[in-house]
């Protein structure tokens, strides 16, 4: 197996994983577990396994010159990320709280534009307008009802929590660090953070059936520790584009799961909300290397002379 192929089968394994967070979180809190507790469980358990990985790859713990403010950001946002979103499950379908979240490159598209003047093609501002679209469509629930606006807000402030994430790392002295590292002291902030939420909040609760301290294991393994370092190995071989577009598959597993698994429903709407949404967001994060394949697609079909 060539380097290319394998790339693609770690991007798209990296996306499938992260799509796995409703399958190990849901049953957690129909245990009775707040959001926090989970959260924490799936930072304490991440946080050795991927010291492991930073060992195993001869990387460094030290914290070089100028790269703690930048780690404390990245970190911060990304568990800011990470508490909305899955506040988000308890006031929406989590496949539709997936979905909704993948706007997240659209959004990284707007603050390059606005605040470090990169262009943005009409390619993009129509890719915009059919996130929007698609979101517009999902926005009603399938007995009719309106979804709920806390749930919209908390998925929309997740994805900006996200595109913050992705900028810093990309804006500050963290895109010469390695990933391993970032990755480590991010989770590491995850698990002091929900700490001190579990400390002084409601307390510390905890599964109360023994296969359910498996799911917490597979949920820091799964879609944390697996998926980030099968992201960073995609990236390596087919670049961030690449991986980026086979993102799209993290909402069509969240719903995969959702359907079959939790009983949640997909209308003929909704569905339509979906397709938008992944469409737009690929053309979006794919740009000139989709539209090339499509321009020669064209030219198969030349249009016939009268």
């Amino acid at each position: 197996m060539d380097k290319k192929t394998h790339g693609y089968i770690l991007a798209a394994f990296s996306a499938a994983t992260y799509g796995m967070n409703p399958l190990f979180s849901l049953p957690l809190y129909a245990d009775g577990m707040g959001v926090d507790s989970v959260l924490f469980f799936r930072y304490l358990f991440a946080v050795p396994m991927v010291a492991l990985m930073v060992k195993s790859r001869g990387r460094s713990f030290a914290i070089g010159k100028g790269e703690l403010l930048p780690l404390f950001m990245v970190g911060l946002f990304f568990v800011l990320s990470s508490i909305t979103l899955f506040r988000s499950y308890l006031f929406m379908d989590s496949g539709i709280a997936s979905t909704i979240l993948f706007i997240y490159p659209v959004m990284v598209a707007l603050i390059m534009s606005i605040f470090f003047k990169e262009k943005i093609s009409l390619q993009t501002w129509m890719c915009i307008a059919m996130a929007l679209g698609g979101i517009g469509l999902l926005y009603k629930a399938p007995s009719g009802a309106v979804l709920s606006t806390t749930g919209i807000l908390l998925v929309l402030g997740s994805a900006l929590a996200y595109t913050l994430y992705i900028i810093t790392i990309n804006k500050t002295i963290l895109k010469d660090v390695p990933s391993v590292k970032v990755t480590f002291y991010v989770i590491l902030l995850g698990f002091l953070i929900f700490g001190a939420m579990v400390l002084f909040g409601d307390g510390l609760q905890t599964p109360t059936k023994w296969w359910l301290w498996l799911d917490i294991v597979a949920f820091a393994l799964f879609p944390t520790v697996i998926s980030m370092y099968c992201a960073t190995k995609a990236i390596t071989y087919v670049g961030s584009t690449a991986t980026a577009i086979l993102g799209a598959l993290e909402p069509v597993t969240a719903v995969f799961f959702g359907l079959a698994l939790f009983g949640e429903t997909l209308t003929a709407r909704g569905a339509a909300g979906l397709v938008l949404i992944i469409v737009s967001v690929t053309f979006v994060v794919g740009g000139g290397n989709i539209s090339a394949p499509l321009v020669r697609m064209k030219k198969l079909f030349p249009k016939l002379k009268k």
